[in-house]
């Protein structure tokens, strides 16, 4: 995101003559001060973008040090001026999140006023522990569940098979379940998740992927935050890869820290977006190579009602499911009929991403003969990944979440929206002694 700051002289409202009287003014109540303009944010897009709300984001260190509990954000047009919901995150340095709503995308030029004034009341994304899961949710529709607790398979099943760490379900904006686990083809399917097949870890190759081969599982370690707000509701946790020695001993490989980030659905409620970033780092001194396999990496076993006959997949090379198997794609959408509905998700990659365009593994339309569906990013489905010790690597996806049925401009836009970020300028308005 490029982002540009200046700075537009104002002279002080109240008369101020020096800047003891400006550093008291601070601490007058909010109502002497409301209304005050502190910067104005104009984002120009890349594209022009019609049909779905995206999220932006600028530093607010770099605008103010006033706390966001006393500002208010404010879209501005030509003859109309609406609040806009926003959100900080906070960290080593506080970064202002929101929403560009697809019904004000008319021009490519968006402006802003950052303003002090008692912000508005909005809906929240909320997240709620419960029974081993953390839920996203938004105004009581599901949105997102996610498995910190160990799940087990059914009864009568090898226990080598339970998993924590996964989402289940991804509900679309109507409430239709996306993802399935445990299906008797594959008990080790969860959802949506992200092993790695084939590993080299001192010595030993360990697949972390078929975890009934006993070599190696992937587990929640611990909640690092959990966040919900107007804008977003955000859970990071981590997770550690676990090598089973054969001497019945265990050892962390790998640590895995998992961002995830849920927005609030669209104004239309017909979509919305879940962001992942996953970041690696050896857990000791031995590093951590993924061989090539042709599956691996975050994958996504859909819901038992899609089959060859009620569903499609088309990625960004025009491939479909006859042949997006083995494809590189810098998205791919996989819809179908859902109840009396149509739902799916724009998968998309980030351009950061190894090996991006990423291979996809598509189970063919033959599968079971049904042709169930399950759909793979897997960056090392031609080549080798060494991750080495002391040094940091990571993985970013974004989930177009819909109702509807998608097209292939549609994605395109969206996927532009996630990874060519907008020109931003910033111009601060510092009040200037008279």
């Amino acid at each position: 995101m490029e982002t540009e700051i200046k700075v537009c002289p104002v002279k002080p409202f109240w008369g101020m003559k020096n800047s003891v009287i400006f550093l008291l003014a601070f601490l007058l109540p909010l109502t002497v001060l409301s209304g005050q303009k502190i910067a104005t944010i104009e984002v120009e897009i890349n594209h022009l973008s019609v049909d779905f709300d995206h999220p932006v984001s600028v530093n607010l260190d770099d605008i103010t040090n006033i706390s966001d509990t006393l500002l208010s954000l404010c879209e501005v047009g030509s003859n109309y001026r609406k609040p806009v919901a926003f959100q900080v995150e906070a960290g080593d340095q506080r970064r202002l999140y929101w929403m560009v709503s697809s019904s004000s995308e008319g021009n490519s030029r968006l402006r802003y006023e950052l303003i002090i004034a008692e912000p508005e009341h909005y809906t929240i994304v909320k997240a709620t522990e419960g029974e081993g899961a953390l839920t996203l949710n938004h105004e009581d529709k599901n949105l997102l569940r996610y498995w910190f607790s160990t799940v087990y398979p059914p009864p009568g099943v090898d226990s080598s098979y339970k998993r924590s760490g996964f989402i289940h379900p991804l509900w679309s904006p109507n409430g239709q379940v996306l993802t399935r686990i445990q299906p008797p083809d594959h008990y080790h399917h969860y959802g949506i998740w992200n092993p790695w097949t084939r590993v080299l870890f001192e010595g030993d190759t360990v697949d972390f992927w078929n975890i009934d081969s006993r070599q190696g599982t992937v587990r929640f370690a611990n909640f690092v935050s959990v966040t919900e707000g107007p804008v977003f509701a955000c859970f990071e946790v981590l997770h550690e890869h676990v090598v089973y020695r054969k001497d019945g001993n265990e050892k962390v490989a790998l640590n895995e820290l998992q961002k995830i980030m849920v927005y609030k659905p669209g104004h239309q409620g017909d979509h919305f977006i879940v962001d992942f970033c996953f970041r690696f780092s050896c857990a000791g001194e031995s590093p951590f190579r993924i061989l090539e396999y042709r599956y691996s990496g975050l994958g996504w076993r859909t819901t038992s009602e899609w089959n060859k006959d009620n569903s499609m997949v088309i990625t960004s090379e025009g491939k479909t499911r006859k042949d997006a198997d083995g494809s590189i794609a810098r998205w791919c959408i996989v819809q179908g009929e859902a109840d009396n509905d149509h739902a799916g998700v724009v998968m998309m990659s980030s351009p950061s991403n190894y090996n991006h365009p990423e291979p996809l593994r598509v189970w063919p339309e033959n599968q079971y003969e049904r042709g169930d569906m399950f759909v793979n990013f897997c960056p090392v489905k031609t080549t080798d990944w060494l991750l080495r010790p002391r040094k940091n690597y990571s993985l970013r996806y974004r989930f177009l979440v819909f109702n509807g049925r998608m097209r292939n401009r549609q994605a395109e836009q969206a996927w532009n929206d996630f990874s060519v970020m907008p020109r931003i300028t910033i111009t601060k308005c510092h009040p200037e002694e008279e």
